[in-house]
């Protein structure tokens, strides 16, 4: 299904309300569906906030998209630590009965083009083993994992994995 076709998307940045409803889904996607627990819902809370408390333009980027009126999904690229690690990709998500129909490929896409346009170097992200469809969008855009290990957190065994796109 093209997405472009099948549905009007409307594309925002920060409005009220967007960083209970980004926490929220996350929450609520990563208990029901890997069991995690308070922690995480916690540590996205606190993160997304500090990360709209200290946001600057031209160095972080942070979209949302509705398709068809109602909220679809998010990402957001912090670039606090561009000069030294990289841009970071964070809080990437899609409303489980909005996955499968690209609208996680164009977010992703809007990123990297946001960090090619800005002059980072090089993004990064984390994330863990088993989210495949997600792990395909990033190495359809040139993101390689670089780093995997093992780590007990949001109450659970998980295998995180770090991917880089680094721009020649």
């Amino acid at each position: 299904m093209n997405v472009k076709s099948a549905m009007k998307l409307e594309w925002t940045g920060y409005y009220p309300g967007v960083i209970g409803k980004v926490t929220t889904l996350h929450a609520v996607y990563y208990f029901k569906n890997w069991n995690f627990d308070i922690s995480f819902e916690a540590q996205v809370a606190r993160e997304l906030s500090a990360f709209f408390v200290n946001f600057r333009e031209k160095r972080d980027g942070f979209w949302t998209v509705r398709a068809n009126g109602t909220f679809a999904g998010a990402v957001a690229v912090d670039g606090q630590l561009a000069d030294t690690e990289g841009a970071r990709l964070r809080w990437f998500i899609v409303e489980p009965e909005r996955q499968g129909l690209g609208i996680g490929k164009l977010l992703v896409e809007k990123s990297v083009t946001f960090c090619r346009k800005t002059g980072h170097r090089k993004i990064f992200l984390w994330t863990f083993q088993g989210l495949d469809a997600a792990r395909k969008l990033y190495e359809s855009e040139g993101f390689k994992l670089v780093e995997e290990h093992s780590v007990d957190q949001w109450g659970r065994k998980i295998n995180e994995q770090k991917f880089e796109l680094i721009f020649l």
